[in-house]
């Protein structure tokens, strides 16, 4: 894989220590009903063990999967949980609560066990990807801000994913912070772009914060800024050397790419190497067919193009499929705000309660009841034959997907760092299926176990002879 522009700079120490100052750990980053429910809760003394269990109902259009991401940073949420000082002051100076309830507050701490998917784990609709087992009020707390988490950066991996596999062997990078909806959306998108294939992102912090190579080239403004686009080349390489990739769009693509063929000699003559040219506009095909000739004839094969602008997995399906000499590509708006599908329909449910099974039977959004486990079984090839999802003491094929992430409160010791997850990541995307691979539409079968439906069946007939006595 090419990589134009990318720079690593070494992560700094205490980077886990900083991103958990970093992002938003406050508890009132939550819904009011989450808290009423616990005064609630703590009047009529239920704290018995609960179990909550996230999954997704449904794939948006056009999607085949989703990948798992997310649990890093839900694990630092559920690590530091705890009410400030000054929270706690706040909740009492605004009559949310009670003063005792407050009081109660001061030493609520996560003290459950959390299992989860790994991130990088392909899925399918309505298989649980993290289940919480905790005392009720802990694990209903949390719901709003883990919702929160692992939906935001499980819509962008699946759309980075696609992306990806619309893209084989090039190079990815996101462009996309400045159209994202919020500053921890952009540093999260990266990452979660970065976990699922991309090979760096423009945002600085992401490198400071989780080590992603960062990549920087030119805007059209240091260009329009000069008279001539020769001398704006010229003075840019002396100053950014490094890695160097040149803007060449900005008045005429073509006219651009002569003045490199031009430029290049005299730079490499100082000893300044043209990494690569990007196209921003008009018809990135063939603009770089006429560049790839230009630089060719000029004896520059080594220059690599990069292009960006309003790119998304189909249009990257279509560039690649049609043999455009492009090398990698930026993209931003569609990655960072998944804007054909920003929101996925996820929930955060109680399936067992003091030790009984729970279901919710709202129509069009009932449950399945009882803590459960997702099995996924294999073709002879690897490929992914199908999932069983059944209750955890039942006996099924396959492997199991929900791994322990969190045991008594604390993170466990094998949680994968982001250069694993990001090597899982790919790993999944190479046992999807050729069509799904391929983007195509195909259906991998997801199996709800005898056992669940014997439960639920079970717990219909009780609720309709209690609503009838």
């Amino acid at each position: 894989m090419v990589e134009v522009g990318l720079t690593r700079i070494n992560v700094l120490d205490g980077v886990a220590a900083h991103c958990v100052a970093m992002l938003d750990r406050s508890l009132l980053l939550t819904d009011l009903y989450e808290l009423s429910m616990l005064e609630a809760y703590d009047a009529n003394g239920m704290a018995e063990t609960a179990v909550f269990e996230l999954f997704f109902r449904k794939l948006p259009p056009g999607r085949g999967f989703l990948m798992a991401a997310g649990l890093e940073q839900a694990v630092q949420f559920l690590e530091a949980m705890r009410f400030t000082p000054d929270e706690l002051d706040w909740l009492r100076k605004s009559s949310l609560c009670s003063a005792a309830f407050c009081e109660k507050l001061t030493t609520l701490r996560f003290t459950g066990d959390v299992d989860a998917m790994p991130e990088g784990t392909v899925f399918f609709p309505n298989e649980p990807i993290l289940r919480v087992t905790a005392p009720l009020p802990q694990a209903q707390l949390v719901e709003t801000r883990l919702i929160n988490l692992l939906h935001f950066q499980t819509v962008i991996a699946s759309k980075a994913a696609h992306m990806v596999l619309a893209a084989p062997g090039k190079q990815l990078v996101d462009f996309g912070l400045r159209r994202a909806h919020g500053a921890e959306a952009g540093l999260l998108a990266a990452r979660a772009a970065y976990l699922a294939g991309f090979a760096g992102t423009a945002t600085l912090l992401a490198n400071r914060d989780f080590g992603i190579p960062v990549v920087g080239t030119m805007a059209h403004s240091f260009v329009q800024a000069h008279d001539d686009e020769a001398t704006a080349f010229e003075r840019f390489a002396s100053a950014r050397p490094k890695a160097l990739t040149l803007l060449i769009d900005t008045y005429d693509t073509e006219r651009g790419a002569s003045i490199v063929a031009t430029l290049a000699p005299r730079l490499a003559a100082r000893g300044i190497t043209v990494s690569a040219v990007r196209l921003d506009s008009g018809d990135l095909a063939a603009h770089a067919r006429a560049v790839r000739a230009i630089l060719d004839a000029a004896g520059l094969r080594a220059i690599r193009i990069f292009a960006s602008g309003g790119l998304d997995e189909w249009s990257l399906l279509s560039l690649c499929r049609s043999g455009a000499p492009i090398d990698g590509f930026g993209v931003g708006t569609s990655l960072t705000t998944a804007s054909d599908a920003p929101a996925l329909d996820c929930a955060y449910k109680l399936q067992e309660y003091a030790g009984r099974p729970r279901r919710k039977l709202s129509e069009g959004k009932a449950t399945w009841p009882g803590r459960k486990q997702v099995y996924r079984r294999f073709t002879d090839d690897g490929t992914i034959a199908g999932d069983i999802v059944a209750l955890l003491d039942e006996v099924a094929d396959g492997v199991p997907l929900l791994l322990p992430a969190m045991r008594e409160g604390k993170r466990a010791d094998h949680l994968p760092d982001l250069a694993a997850a990001r090597v899982h990541a790919a790993s999944s995307l190479a046992q999807l299926p050729g069509a799904l691979r391929r983007l195509e539409p195909a259906d991998v079968p997801v199996e709800i176990s005898r056992g669940i439906r014997r439960l639920a069946a079970a717990m219909d007939r009780t609720a309709t002879q209690d609503q009838g006595s």
